[in-house]
């Protein structure tokens, strides 16, 4: 009797120094944290299980099915939950008894998360101790494709002065540059930083697309159906640093066509006037001009009618009378009255 428990007590003990280890960490009691290590009542490298609902400390593999309740939850160790709670003392404890920096027990190494946390002290801390810059989380992304905000371009440029390669590639499907990542959210900060110091400008992704025309199509934000300021920045400049501007992917899309699809007259014009070509079609045969007919009656923020003449007056060929039956008749009235006065300003 004395024998079963016996290891019940033992059992109950263990249970006991994890919590408080646990409850240490959240309430960055470093002394408390520090006790305990020296004591070696627990491994530095003890994996908890935690919630995790915004999969900050989670990473999975694309097209991996997962039961909902993996989803809400997270392994982590200890450096992973000082980084995310933000304590750096903790961290610095956890760091001085030999914690293992580069552990991914749920797919993420701390490094990523102080990114995706855009804690800049905590990357600081992690690259002086030995993160490795250029590691994978399970998902395929470096810590620098973490780096997604405009709290996050500090954590960036840590990065890339510390040595992290500005032009690897996702391991996954989408194969993306950081300069990709960058182009998406709009962060024209960093993507600025990123040419500056040798990113490619047109690499192009696993679709043959290149930074140019993820701002591009990203310059809408399809929930609230409004420009974004951020993205015609980020284009911009991107063709000053000499970006291919008819640049196809594998649909034989360029920027235009997205910026077509988009309904986008801000985004048109600087390609036009960058040299685009307004009769460049793709795969299904459609020019840029195809696409403002198609999307004018999903496109509420959208002034078509400039859209339409901005092409017109680059060169783009006449639309064919079948394609009108494809527009709602108000469009067509429109798109109609443009093409008559700009062809009557061209017969003067």
């Amino acid at each position: 009797m004395d024998g079963a428990a016996a290891p019940r007590t033992k059992s109950a003990a263990a249970k006991l120094v994890k919590r408080n280890f646990l409850e240490a960490l959240k309430l960055n009691d470093f002394g408390k944290l520090k006790a305990i290590l020296i004591q070696r009542q627990i491994d530095v490298d003890t994996v908890f299980e935690v919630e995790d609902e915004n999969m900050v400390l989670a990473s999975y593999k694309q097209g991996y099915w997962l039961p909902s309740y993996k989803l809400k939850s997270s392994w982590a160790t200890g450096l992973h939950l000082s980084v995310l709670f933000g304590h750096v003392e903790c961290l610095l404890v956890l760091l001085d008894h030999n914690a293992t920096i580069n552990c991914r027990p749920n797919g993420k190494t701390p490094l990523h998360v102080a990114c995706e946390m855009a804690n800049l002290d905590c990357v600081k801390i992690l690259c002086d101790r030995g993160a490795k810059l250029n590691c994978y989380s399970l998902s395929g992304h470096t810590a620098l494709h973490f780096c997604t905000t405009p709290s996050s371009v500090l954590c960036a440029k840590q990065l890339v002065w510390r040595g992290a390669n500005v032009n690897m590639k996702t391991n996954n499907q989408d194969e993306e540059t950081p300069l990709h990542t960058a182009a998406h959210f709009g962060l024209a900060e960093l993507v600025a930083f990123y040419v500056e110091h040798g990113a490619i400008v047109d690499s192009v992704n696993a679709h043959m697309e290149t930074p140019l025309a993820i701002a591009t199509y990203w310059a809408l934000r399809f929930k609230e159906q409004e420009y974004s300021r951020d993205h015609h920045l980020v284009c911009r400049m991107l063709l000053d640093y000499n970006a291919e501007v008819n640049a196809r992917d594998d649909d034989f899309k360029s920027p235009l066509h997205k910026a077509a699809w988009n309904c986008d007259h801000v985004l048109m014009h600087m390609m036009l006037e960058a040299g685009a070509e307004a009769n460049l079609m793709d795969i299904n045969g459609c020019a840029a001009i195809q696409y403002v007919l198609k999307v004018t009656s999903v496109r509420p923020a959208a002034q078509p009618e400039i859209c339409y003449q901005l092409l017109l007056n680059h060169g783009a060929a006449r639309i064919y009378p079948p394609q009108f039956h494809k527009v709602r008749c108000p469009v067509v009235g429109r798109v109609m009255e443009t093409q008559r006065v700009a062809w009557s300003e061209i017969s003067k």
